[in-house]
This record gives C-alpha cells, sequence and structure tokens, in this order.
C-alpha cells in the first residue's frame, strides 16, 4: 500500500495559505515516527492509519487542528494533549486551535506522541467502551416546524432521519449567536434537507 496519498497534496495545496506550512510540518513528523504510517482521507479530512486510525489534522479558515484517535491513552505527563472538545466541531483537535507553526508543541513531543500511538495500534488496545447515557427528548425549535412544513422535500428527510442526524441541525440553530445568523442557518437547512443532505454533508468523505 502506498504510504503517501496525492489526495492529502491537494488537500494541502486547497488550505489556506497560513495553514500550509503547519498541515505540511504535520505531516512530515508523523511519517517522521513511523515510516509506514499510511495517508488517506476521512471525513473530509487529512488522516493517518497504522493498522487502524492514528490521528488526523484538518484546515478550516482561520486555524488547523490535529488530533489523536486515541488521545485518552496516550501517556501525557506535560498535559500538551488536551481533551477532544467536540467530535464534529471546528474546535477538536488535540493542540487547541494551531494558526501559525509556533502554536505547535516541540517536534520531539509530537514524534512520541505518534510513536506512542502506533504502539497502541501494535498492541491492538482500544478505546473504552463509553457508557450509553439515556436519550433526551429532542425539542424541535417552533421556527423550524413551521419551516419544515413549507416543504415537503425537507420535512420528508427530516423527518426519516436518525435522532443523531435530526440532533445535528437543532444544537446548530441553538448555537447561533444572533438572530441573523439563526436565520440564515434556517434558510440553509431548509436548502439542504430539501436535497436530502445530513448537517455535516459537506465532511462526508467523497466516494
Amino acid at each position: 500500500m502506498e504510504k503517501s496519498d496525492p489526495r492529502i497534496d491537494e488537500y494541502i495545496n486547497n488550505s489556506q495559505e497560513f495553514a500550509k506550512p503547519i498541515l505540511n510540518h504535520l505531516r512530515h513528523l508523523v511519517h517522521l515516527a513511523n515510516p509506514e504510517i499510511h495517508e488517506t482521507i476521512k471525513w473530509g479530512f487529512a488522516s493517518f492509519d497504522y493498522k487502524g486510525p492514528l490521528c488526523s489534522m484538518a484546515s478550516f479558515k482561520n486555524h488547523v487542528v490535529f488530533g489523536f484517535w486515541k488521545s485518552e491513552l496516550l501517556n501525557d505527563p506535560d498535559g500538551y494533549v488536551k481533551a477532544r472538545s467536540n467530535q464534529g466541531g471546528e474546535a477538536m483537535g488535540n493542540f487547541g486551535r494551531i494558526t501559525a507553526l509556533s502554536d505547535l508543541p516541540l517536534d520531539d513531543v509530537i514524534v512520541g506522541l505518534v510513536k506512542q500511538a502506533v504502539m497502541l495500534n501494535d498492541a491492538k488496545i482500544k478505546l473504552p467502551r463509553k457508557p450509553k447515557l439515556p436519550r433526551q427528548e429532542l425539542l424541535i425549535p417552533d421556527y423550524f416546524n413551521e419551516a419544515l412544513k413549507e416543504n415537503a422535500h425537507a420535512l420528508h428527510t427530516f423527518e426519516s432521519f436518525s435522532y443523531s442526524n435530526k440532533k445535528e441541525y437543532v444544537e446548530w440553530f441553538s448555537e447561533a449567536k444572533t438572530e441573523k445568523t439563526k436565520n440564515e442557518r434556517l434558510v440553509s437547512a431548509i436548502q439542504w434537507l430539501s436535497e436530502g443532505k445530513t448537517r455535516n454533508w459537506k465532511y462526508l468523505q467523497k466516494k
């Protein structure tokens, strides 16, 4: 299997200028840690695998993130690895929001963490199962319900969605800081739903 993936080159080339040196540096350190690591694209992000998922990096408009698949199992006495705040949000990652190379830990630290992640996969150590929390009733905002009723395709899509897919849309509205943002998101949501799309359709892996 090829260790490099031309889609990663394309991903980096299409990123913001500030992000390119960060992404290239992280990519270099990952392969420096273990030449057997291979690249791929998962969930729309630049990812690295070694006997399973290892780590990934993603570029956004104003920052870059980098995260380990088994971050909670890494030995990190100096606290370089931060808890992943949101699996599907822009603030995810273990080094916080990276805007420059100076925001990263030392190279030796990153290489050491990648080597740890490789050892975990070599040993086939899995993440502990998280206890299932009781599902809370999903409260659909009235304004969203009214908008859905005016678009039969959007309504049909939303009603056929799983609980988690519905929740992604509802939480997106609740996270809006202003009325203007909420209204803009509502318009986008109805359009996407009428096309059968989930909230995070942009980040799904293209097949």
